[in-house]
C-alpha cells in the first residue's frame, strides 16, 4: 500500500469510528500517526493495540473499535493462502475437496473439533475463514445483496452441535464436567463470531468497509437505539445509567458554581474604584437568585416505546436530585401518576420494578390515544403544571388516528415556563402512518432522542 493510500485509510478509520459514537478529536489523531511512526507498521496486531492506546476512551467502547479496525485493516484478502493452497489441490485432484459435500463437510468437522478441544487459535481462525469460503458462499445473488453469509455457513458446519464432543475431550484431558461445558461452549461462540467477523471482513472487500460499518456494526452503548436494543444491551444500558447520571450532576454542578455570580453591580463596582484612583481593578456583582427547575414527565409506555420510556424515567430518576420537584406520570391510552416511585434514598432496580408492574395501570382499551390520555391528564392533574415547571412529553405521537387533543396540549405548553417533547422515532419516519408528530410539534418543540447520547444532552440543557 502506497504512503497516500495509507493516510487515506487512516483518514477513513478515524472518520468510521467517529460516526460510530467514539470521541476521536484532532490532537488524538496526532497522537496515533506519531505513535504508529514510532512503533512501525511490520506487525498487525501492534498496530492495533497502538490504535486503541491512542484512540480508545472508555472500555464499552472496544468492541466497537475492534469490529471497525478488522474492516479497515483486514489480516487476509479473500481466501488467503490456506484457500489458494487448496484451490490449486482441486485443479490437479480427481476429487476436489473444496466443493460444499458431505465429505468436504465432515473432514472440516472434524478438523474443527480438535482445534476447540485444544484451544488452537491459529488454527480456529483458519477454520472459521475455510467454514465462510466453502459453506457461506451465496453466488448471483441479486444487486444489493451479499455474496457471503455467516448464517449458511454456519447452518452447515453446525459447531455448536460439537459442544459435547469437545467438553467430553476436555474431561479427557483432566476438566471437570461442568467446568469443561462452559468452556466448550465459550469456544463454540469465539468460533461462532470469528465465522461472523470474517464475513464482514469479505463483504467489506466487495463492497467497501464505509458499507458494512454503516449496516452491520454494532454502534458504542451511548449511541445505540434505545427502541430496537436486544435484552443484553439493555442489561448493559442499566447498569451505564447511574455512573452517567453522576457524570452529568457533576457537570450540572460544576456550570451552577461557575455561573454563581450573577449581573455586574456598577454601583459598588465605581465605589471600591475609588482606592485605585478610579481603576475598577476588582468587579463586584448582584447575588444571583437560585433557580433549579420543577419537573412534569409525561411518559408514553405503549410497547413501541416501552424501552425509551424506560431509560428516561430512569435517568430523570438518578438525577431527581437536580430538579426542586419531580412529577411523572405515564400514560397509554388513560393515565396513572408514577411519583410515589421516585423516593429520596430509593434503589433504582426496586423502582424501575414497581414502575414496570403500573404499567398495566395506564392502559383501559391497550391502544395509544394520546388525545383521551392528554385530556385526562389536564382534568385530573393539570394543578402538577405551574409557571414555574418544564413539562416534558415522551412519545413517539402516534395516536392510532384518534383525536389529538390539541386545545388540551396548548393550554399545557402555555401555561408551563417550557415546555419539550422527546419522540424516539427517527426525524424521517415522523408524518408517515398514524404519526402527528408535526401537529404536536407546532405547539411543543419535538426533537429526535434515540440513544443515552442525545438524552443526556437533552437532560443537561433542561436542568441547566
Amino acid at each position: 500500500m502506497t504512503g497516500s493510500g495509507l493516510l487515506q485509510r487512516h483518514l477513513s478509520f478515524l472518520e468510521a469510528l467517529r460516526g460510530a459514537g467514539l470521541p476521536v478529536s484532532l490532537a488524538e489523531d496526532l497522537d496515533a500517526v506519531a505513535a504508529l511512526g514510532a512503533v512501525g507498521w511490520h506487525d498487525r496486531e501492534t498496530v492495533r493495540e497502538t490504535y486503541a492506546a491512542t484512540l480508545v476512551k472508555r472500555l464499552g467502547h472496544r468492541p466497537t473499535f475492534d469490529t471497525l479496525f478488522d474492516l479497515w485493516f483486514p489480516r487476509m484478502i479473500g481466501g488467503g493462502v490456506a484457500e489458494q493452497g487448496r484451490a490449486a489441490a482441486d485443479e490437479t485432484s480427481s476429487e476436489p475437496t473444496s466443493r460444499d459435500n458431505a465429505a468436504a463437510l465432515a473432514d472440516l468437522r472434524e478438523r474443527l473439533s480438535a482445534a476447540l478441544t485444544s484451544g488452537d487459535e491459529q488454527a480456529l481462525a483458519a477454520l472459521a475463514a475455510e467454514a465462510l469460503g466453502r459453506f457461506g458462499a451465496m453466488p448471483g445473488r441479486g444487486p444489493g445483496l451479499s455474496s457471503w453469509s455467516a448464517y449458511t455457513a454456519l447452518q452447515r458446519v453446525s459447531p455448536a452441535d460439537l459442544v459435547g464432543r469437545v467438553a467430553q475431550g476436555l474431561v479427557d484431558g483432566g476438566l471437570d464436567g461442568e467446568a469443561a461445558e462452559r468452556r466448550a461452549g465459550g469456544r463454540v461462540g469465539d468460533f461462532t463470531r470469528r465465522v461472523e467477523d470474517d464475513a464482514r471482513r469479505r463483504i467489506a472487500e466487495e463492497k467497501g468497509a464505509e458499507h458494512v460499518a454503516d449496516v452491520a456494526v454494532r454502534p458504542s452503548l451511548d449511541r445505540l437505539d434505545l427502541t430496537t436494543a436486544r435484552r443484553a444491551d439493555l442489561d448493559e444500558l442499566r447498569r451505564e445509567i447511574y455512573p452517567l447520571a453522576r457524570r452529568l450532576a457533576s457537570r450540572l454542578t460544576q456550570e451552577q458554581h461557575a455561573r454563581r455570580r450573577g449581573p455586574l453591580d456598577v454601583r459598588r463596582t465605581v465605589r471600591a474604584s475609588m482606592s485605585t484612583g478610579g481603576v475598577p481593578l476588582v468587579t463586584h456583582h448582584k447575588p444571583r437568585r437560585p433557580h433549579r427547575t420543577e419537573l412534569v414527565v409525561l411518559c408514553d409506555v405503549s410497547g413501541s416505546v416501552a424501552s425509551f420510556a424506560r431509560f428516561t424515567l430512569m435517568l430523570v430518576f438518578a438525577l431527581r436530585e437536580q430538579f426542586t420537584n419531580v412529577r411523572a406520570f405515564t400514560f397509554v391510552d388513560t393515565v396513572h401518576e408514577v411519583t410515589h416511585h421516585f423516593t429520596p434514598g430509593g434503589d433504582l432496580a426496586d423502582t424501575m420494578t414497581a414502575l414496570a408492574a403500573d404499567t398495566d395501570k395506564a392502559a383501559t382499551w391497550g391502544r395509544t390515544h394520546y388525545g383521551r390520555a392528554l385530556s385526562r391528564f389536564a382534568s385530573e392533574h393539570g394543578d402538577a403544571v405551574t409557571s414555574r415547571s418544564s413539562l416534558l412529553v415522551l412519545g413517539d405521537a402516534r395516536s392510532n388516528h384518534g383525536d389529538l387533543a390539541l386545545d388540551v396540549v396548548r393550554d399545557l405548553a402555555g401555561t408551563a415556563r417550557h415546555a419539550h417533547w422527546l419522540n424516539p422515532e427517527r426525524r424521517r419516519h415522523w408524518d408517515t402512518g398514524d404519526s402527528a408528530a408535526s401537529a404536536y410539534g407546532a405547539i411543543v418543540p419535538m426533537v429526535e432522542c434515540r440513544n443515552l447520547a442525545q438524552l443526556t444532552e437533552f437532560v443537561h440543557d433542561l436542568a441547566r
